[in-house]
């Protein structure tokens, strides 16, 4: 049965959520769209967010596990076998695309036109790079440059927003920081451009921690802690890298 208001598609939504069922999860999102012309709750933001985490989140991670197969089974198998392996992965990649490209026209035709200047449209460009990010990481050649530059215009632009009219330790802030350098790090495979972005982001919002409204102070120190186990991880990665470099000039 369709949800016959806002409030209902979503409650409705929240007992998808429950059930794991995220593609019905979603349409109830979008009804809420559809009953508040757009304008969204911070609530009803994260049920959309979380939809399209999940559903993507899945295939992404199938995806990453037949492409280590392709990888480490690829030259001892034969090439029927190889096929058939490279198949699956490509199925996987359509399947994300078609997810990818469904909320980016959602954000690009609907929500961001409709949103206020702010935590609004932030949340929503760092979703579009976050979603053209996604679909960088699975493509190849010129698709994979072309989805690279499209996201990071997203993220650049979301995050000179963020910084004109979000505090340090605002979470949608923060979570930009978190996915920009990740990008940076796994599409551009830059740790240091990921670690000078992290730290200072980092840095900014311990600083005024203190500051934080009750309200938002779990997410945003949960985030912060996300920061810093990947600052952690990027430098080890940096020391190591360079250590081996060392060693094979010496």
């Amino acid at each position: 049965m369709a949800a016959k208001s806002r409030e209902e598609c979503v409650y409705l939504a929240k007992v998808a959520e429950s059930a794991e069922r995220y593609t019905e999860m979603l349409e109830y999102v979008k009804g809420a769209i559809r009953y508040s012309n757009a304008r969204l709750t911070i609530e009803e933001r994260s049920l959309l967010s979380v939809a399209y985490k999940n559903l993507t989140g899945s295939l992404r991670n199938g995806w990453r596990s037949v492409a280590h197969i392709e990888e480490m089974e690829g030259p001892k198998v034969s090439r029927h076998e190889l096929a058939l392996i490279q198949k699956e992965r490509l199925g996987i990649e359509r399947e994300v695309a078609v997810v990818c490209e469904d909320v980016l026209q959602l954000l690009s035709t609907t929500l961001i036109l409709a949103a206020c200047p702010g935590d609004e449209t932030v949340f929503y460009y760092k979703m579009q790079g976050d979603y053209y990010r996604y679909l960088a990481e699975l493509a190849r050649g010129d698709s994979r440059k072309s989805y690279a530059a499209l996201s990071l215009d997203a993220y650049k632009l979301a995050y000179k927003l963020a910084l004109s009219t979000l505090e340090a330790t605002h979470p949608t802030r923060l979570g930009l920081a978190l996915n920009f350098a990740v990008y940076y790090r796994d599409v551009l495979n830059s740790p240091e451009r990921a670690v000078h972005l992290a730290k200072h982001a980092f840095d900014e919002a311990v600083a005024t921690l203190d500051q934080v409204p009750e309200s938002t102070y779990r997410d945003s120190l949960l985030i912060l802690q996300l920061l810093r186990d990947d600052l952690i991880l990027w430098l080890k990665e940096i020391q190591e890298r360079d250590e081996l470099e060392a060693k094979a000039l010496s």
